[in-house]
């Protein structure tokens, strides 16, 4: 069973495709269309025409954290698709900041998207299947707090900001016939504790490979060679990355993936 992944909204535009910063994809899987995230704005359905793809098809849409540039162009969503749901991790809500010294900015999804389209999404825990093949998979690593905090992400909650712990990420694990794919649109959890995430939920599956941000574009390139000799311990056949990425890291991880790197860009096909 043939898995196409058509990359909609992404840094890197192409031919007459625009760009932005964020990203959106749509995933044909087993005769169904699925929307994963839909960008910053709605430039997503704007490339879909273009591509011609129609919004109206999509079965499912799923968010794959609880970032503006993933969520914004969500109401454009469900203003021109009148019957698929949106998945989101059941602790989503408007509460993601960033801060830094006295200064916060707000990097959350639109305010109120959640009561504004309440009976349209559904909130989901632990492992959820989608349908068959089609899994959402929350982070299940101690102490990712840590990494919030050195990221400068927050939540907003009763008693202030707290370090983010990235409870509203959530990889989607589709099972191809190569093995499963994962797809995590920041992977703002960590790429090696991601992967170890999913072996751990799927033990006896092959995990062919990964495609998404990596968030390696504020780090260094002692980190980012350090990301990349780890993915390639782990000897996936195929990585395609780019958003928060960035080109400087890319050229890291090509220099340690050479055959099995692609770079993410808008109207990108994938064939598995």
């Amino acid at each position: 069973m043939k898995t196409e992944i058509l990359i909609l909204s992404d840094n890197i535009p192409c031919n007459n495709l625009k760009g932005e910063w964020g990203l959106a994809m749509l995933v044909k899987y087993n005769g169904k269309k699925i929307l994963i995230d839909a960008g910053a704005s709605s430039l997503f359905l704007e490339n879909m025409k273009k591509l011609n793809e129609n919004v109206e098809d999509i079965d499912y849409a799923i968010l794959s954290h609880a970032h503006y540039d993933h969520a914004n162009g969500m109401p454009t969503f469900f203003e021109n698709n009148q019957k698929a749901k949106l998945y989101v991790r059941d602790t989503t809500s408007d509460d993601c900041y960033s801060k830094k010294l006295i200064f916060k900015r707000y990097i959350g999804i639109p305010k109120n998207m959640m009561n504004t389209y309440e009976k349209r999404i559904e909130n989901v825990k632990g492992n959820f299947k989608l349908m068959d093949g089609i899994y959402l998979i929350p982070h299940s690593t101690d102490n990712l707090s840590l990494i919030g905090k050195k990221e400068n992400m927050y939540r907003k909650t009763n008693s202030g900001l707290v370090p983010d712990n990235f409870s509203h990420e959530q990889s989607v694990v589709i099972d191809t016939d190569k093995g499963l794919l994962i797809i995590n649109s920041c992977s703002h959890g960590g790429v090696t504790n991601i992967i170890n995430e999913i072996k751990k939920q799927f033990p006896d599956k092959k995990i062919y490979g990964y495609i998404g941000g990596f968030h390696l574009f504020n780090k260094s390139n002692k980190e980012v060679i350090e990301v990349a000799k780890n993915i390639k311990d782990v000897n996936l056949d195929y990585i395609c990355t780019g958003h928060c990425t960035m080109q400087n890291a890319y050229n890291i991880l090509k220099q340690y993936l050479p055959d099995t790197l692609e770079q993410l860009h808008v109207g990108l096909q994938i064939i598995i």
